[in-house]
């Protein structure tokens, strides 16, 4: 893991050597004092050396301007070095999000998402920043202070001293592995509070509406218990390895003092190297408090650096290894016996969505998918542009199969309008343009009257530069889908998917938008996902499918007269109207 992390310090080295260099001089200038000090106990104080008092004291004086610089550096340029390598795992994170399997996002909360994006990065940043730092900073000072001692008070007095410094690393590998474990823990407590957040949020019409704000309070109080618990567990583990690092510190202090007592009373020491092993205490003791101040940091952005592995480590979409480009659909679509089921896990054939599907869809046809819920309809369409991958069989676009094409060519060459439109947090325009980024305002409108949706962008204020809120919370179902639906136009597939476009809509809306899809449709092939039939009745072919595959195929007319499933099912909307 060491080596992965520090593999994003490459594009910043030279900041990076400029950091450390930097607290090197530092290490090095807290040296001095000692040294220095050592000097005036033992020559120029007894013998009144007025002038080399006054040299020494300038050149403290230098050292502590020159160290206040350096110190200013490190904090400022440090920072910087730890918030370039953040974006850089940002990024790196944002990217491979995009390049998941739909599996993940099913499989994983928004919020949950989200804390690792942003609570686990950035104590990243704080890591990235001060671990090197200022463990290169602790472990110079450690060394250089046992050198000035070794050479400048006496070797024995400081191997005792020093002998004590294993037993501390050993006490801290050992509360090391319990601390990993207990942080781990928290972060995962912080991603179900995000996403418990996220939910409600996102939910607080809803909520609003049924008056369920106590049972929206009653779930993050749950997540908020587990959550303190987690921390708990943490600092308690926490608090065992500062409480025994702050004894191993005393106990430096009492070695040195009843060492170097001895020392000096058998006469291996005098005066002044005996303040001078009390002072290089003090030197060996500051880096060990460094090191215990950051350990808590280095725990947390460690946890974080493994939980973004964690994602960084999944599985993209698969891609074929010599990509065929699609760039004309020429004949026909074909499901070839399909099996699917969205648990791949799951090896009991009940949990199959599709089994041993068949289905032929020409260049220029309109087929209907409709039948009963749960019958796989919607995973039909979605299989398509490869938003899953089938368990068994395949699908094939002029023969070829769909999954020797890139996944840009093949999802290029498909629209997609659904019940559950997706506005993103923009502008119409912007939403609009998603069908086609480089398309100019020209024809961006143009898409837009061919939905419908022109005239009453136009009554806006803003226009077009209107923004939709959330999700496009600020326009109505109706308006919504037409900005959906211009977002195909623009974009100009010659395939299109219309899974469930005007069931959730009045009946005037919906006769606006069936309009604007049959414009749409024309000269497309179009697989249309419908539970009100009145809609599909001009479809080339439809197909009946339920929980047992497809049933019935033919047009309107031909299963009417077959008195079969979908007699049933249109009798009965009928009936209903």
């Amino acid at each position: 893991m060491l080596k992965k992390f520090c593999k994003y310090y490459k594009p910043h080295m030279p900041l990076f050597i400029f950091d450390m260099f930097c607290a090197l001089l530092v290490a090095l200038c807290n040296l001095v004092y000692p040294y220095i000090t050592q000097d005036i106990i033992k020559d120029y104080a007894p013998n009144k050396n007025l002038n080399a008092l006054i040299i020494s004291g300038a050149i403290l004086l230098g050292i502590y301007i020159l160290k206040a610089i350096l110190n200013y550096i490190i904090q400022n340029y440090g920072h910087w070095l730890g918030v370039y390598i953040q974006a850089d795992m940002r990024a790196e994170l944002f990217k491979k999000l995009q390049q998941l399997p739909f599996s993940y996002f099913d499989d994983n909360k928004t919020g949950t998402i989200m804390s690792r994006i942003v609570n686990d990065l950035q104590e990243i940043t704080e890591l990235a920043h001060h671990g090197p730092e200022d463990i290169f900073l602790s472990f110079v000072t450690l060394i250089g202070a046992g050198i000035l001692m070794c050479l400048r008070v006496d070797p024995l007095l400081t191997l005792v001293i020093f002998a004590a410094v294993p037993f501390i690393v050993l006490f801290a590998a050992i509360r090391r592995k319990h601390m990993t474990t207990a942080w781990k823990q928290t972060r995962i407590e912080t991603g179900e509070i995000n996403a418990s957040v996220e939910s409600s949020i996102s939910g607080i019409r809803v909520s609003k509406a049924y008056t369920a704000m106590n049972h929206e309070i009653e779930k993050f109080e749950k997540a908020n218990v587990k959550y303190q618990a987690a921390r708990k567990k943490a600092y308690h583990q926490m608090g065992v390895f500062g409480s025994g690092m702050a004894f191993f510190n005393d106990f430096l202090y009492l070695l040195a003092l009843v060492a170097g007592s001895i020392f000096w009373y058998y006469g291996r020491i005098n005066a002044d190297g005996f303040a001078a092993a009390i002072l290089y205490i003090t030197m060996i003791i500051n880096p060990i408090r460094t090191l215990v101040a950051i350990f808590e940091q280095i725990q947390n952005g460690m946890t974080g650096f493994s939980r973004f592995q964690e994602i960084l480590n999944l599985e993209n979409e698969l891609e074929p290894t010599n990509p065929i480009i699609l760039d004309d659909f020429k004949e026909e679509i074909k499901y070839n016996d399909v099996s699917f089921k969205y648990n791949v896990k799951d090896d009991t054939e009940e949990k199959l969505i599709l089994k041993n599907l068949s289905l032929t869809i020409k260049k220029g046809e309109t087929i209907a998918l409709v039948g009963p819920t749960g019958g796989g309809k919607t995973t039909i369409c979605h299989l398509l542009p490869r938003f899953y991958e089938i368990l068994d069989g395949s699908i094939t676009i002029d023969g070829t199969d769909i999954r020797e094409f890139s996944l840009s060519s093949l999802r290029t060459k498909i629209g997609i309008v659904a019940q559950d439109v997706f506005l993103f947090g923009g502008t119409i325009k912007e939403n609009i343009a998603y069908g086609n980024l480089d398309a100019t305002d020209e024809e961006i409108i143009e898409a837009a009257r061919l939905a419908n949706i022109h005239d009453f962008v136009m009554t806006l204020e803003d226009g077009y530069n209107t923004y939709v809120g959330e999700r496009g919370v600020k326009l109505s179902g109706g308006q919504k889908q037409r900005v959906s639906i211009a977002r195909a136009f623009l974009k100009n597939p010659p395939i299109l998917i219309l899974d469930e476009a005007t069931s959730a809509l009045d009946n005037v809306t919906e006769m606006q938008i069936q309009q604007a899809l049959e414009r749409l449709s024309s000269g497309r092939t179009t697989i249309v996902v419908a539970h009100r039939l009145s809609t599909v009745k001009n479809a080339d072919k439809i197909v009946v499918i339920t929980s047992e595959g497809i049933i019935e195929e033919g047009t309107h007319e031909e299963l009417i007269a077959k008195k079969g499933i979908y007699e049933n099912l249109y009798q009965y909307q009928f009936k209903n109207l």
